[in-house]
């Protein structure tokens, strides 16, 4: 189908807009404004725009504390008014704003810090600034920044066998692979990510996680770990990037056994209360409690922000070091561009992927991580810049957005570092 077809057809923005459309309210809501999961309304478009926010009322999930401790200051310097008005071209060569580019990409909230300040914050819709918004494959790069954080303080062996952390993964196509190809995505598995072809794997992977609900007579695996442990290889590994879920799911598993912790007490206490978090995150869990490694971290846009903030600052942030800057330096190197060129990306030309980071290779340094649907930490070291954004996007893969949204950010960058 062609994607901008497909947009045409569907509600804009403001069309979309849940509040407008009654999702879920009233006491209770009118039968055909309720959203649930067991029929699976919640991931059908404009209701994702209500859904996307939360989480927690559709499915189980696991806890990731913010801590006792006090709240990080974001100082505030608002320039709304003046970084709305930027022009830039977008892809056709026309003149558009700022604000035309949250629009067009469904925006439901954006932060932008600059040198550390908030200079612009936007919340749009139903989303609040203490709402949990749904990170999608964001989510992965949280994953990989605490797999390399524990490789650089020699907790974990990158270039060690999968199997000597994970044994149940012998027969599997992970069963000759090494953890530094399971980080930097370069694994022959045979497994598809295609959102369009409703009979990827992608759709049997969140079937068995418990993200899509099941028929009575479902008789697949029903669990992350069951679905894992059923997957064969295809190619061979380490020579082409190919961007794959399961892999993110079987990092989460190695850095669960390298430590004997789970996800969620992990990053509370690695990363969420050193940064002086406002709210608890949360992940979406399986049937037995996993979490979802490779897409389910829901969390708040300000506490997004002071992570993409730590990142910029080789991992310093709140007064001490919270991630090893050799961890940040590692992402930030990036990996192979030739191997990363050989999925096609062309929204990416130039780009690498390194430790579930995805790597620009440009004049201004950027690195980011990317969720479908529109989520988004973009940091730019050049420009000092970092943007966070959740979006609730009705197509799910970026290519539909990613040319408006690139060329938006790099003119706030410009337009910041005048």
């Amino acid at each position: 189908m062609n994607i901008s077809s497909a947009q045409t057809a569907l509600p804009d923005a403001e069309a979309s807009d849940p509040q407008k459309l009654g999702w879920m309210q009233g006491f209770p809501p009118a039968p055909d404004k309720i959203i649930k999961f067991a029929n699976g309304s919640n991931y059908q478009f404009p209701r994702t725009r209500w859904s996307f926010s939360h989480g927690r009322e559709l499915g189980p999930t696991s806890n990731v504390w913010h801590g006792a401790g006090p709240v990080s200051v974001l100082p505030l310097v608002s320039r709304e008014r003046e970084l709305d008005a930027i022009q830039f071209q977008d892809e056709k060569g026309f003149s558009v704003s700022w604000s035309y580019m949250l629009a067009h990409t469904y925006t439901d909230s954006v932060l932008v810090l600059h040198k550390g300040k908030i200079v612009y914050e936007r919340y749009l819709g139903i989303s609040r600034a203490y709402l949990p918004h749904i990170a999608m494959s964001v989510t992965k790069s949280f994953v990989g920044t605490m797999a390399v954080a524990l490789a650089a303080e020699g907790k974990l062996d990158p270039s060690a066998p999968v199997t000597q952390y994970i044994p149940e993964l012998k027969e599997t196509a992970y069963g000759d692979a090494t953890v530094r190809q399971v980080m930097d995505m370069t694994i022959g598995v045979q497994y598809s990510e295609n959102y369009a072809d409703p009979k990827a794997e992608i759709w049997d992977y969140a079937r068995a996680g418990g993200l899509l609900p099941t028929a009575a007579t479902y008789d697949g695996p029903k669990t992350f770990y069951d679905f894992l442990v059923k997957l064969k290889k295809e190619g061979k590994h380490d020579e082409a990037f190919a961007y794959k879920t399961v892999n993110a799911e079987v990092l989460a598993w190695i850095v669960k056994r390298a430590t004997g912790q789970n996800l969620s007490d992990l990053l509370s206490e690695r990363i969420w209360q050193k940064l002086g978090s406002e709210n608890d995150a949360y992940f979406a869990v399986d049937s037995v409690g996993t979490e979802q490694g490779g897409g389910g971290l829901n969390l708040t846009l300000r506490d997004m922000a002071r992570f993409g903030e730590m990142m910029r600052l080789n991992g310093k942030f709140n007064g001490q070091q919270i991630i090893p800057a050799a961890a940040v330096e590692d992402i930030r190197k990036g990996g192979d561009p030739a191997k990363f060129a050989k999925a096609g990306y062309a929204t990416l030309p130039g780009y690498s992927y390194r430790n579930m980071w995805w790597v620009g290779h440009n004049s201004h340094q950027t690195f980011e991580a990317r969720g479908i649907h529109g989520q988004r930490i973009y940091i730019d070291p050049v420009a000092e810049m970092v943007i966070v954004k959740f979006s609730s996007h009705p197509t799910a893969a970026n290519g539909a957005t990613d040319p408006v949204t690139y060329r938006a950010f790099q003119a706030l960058a410009n337009h910041l570092m005048k």
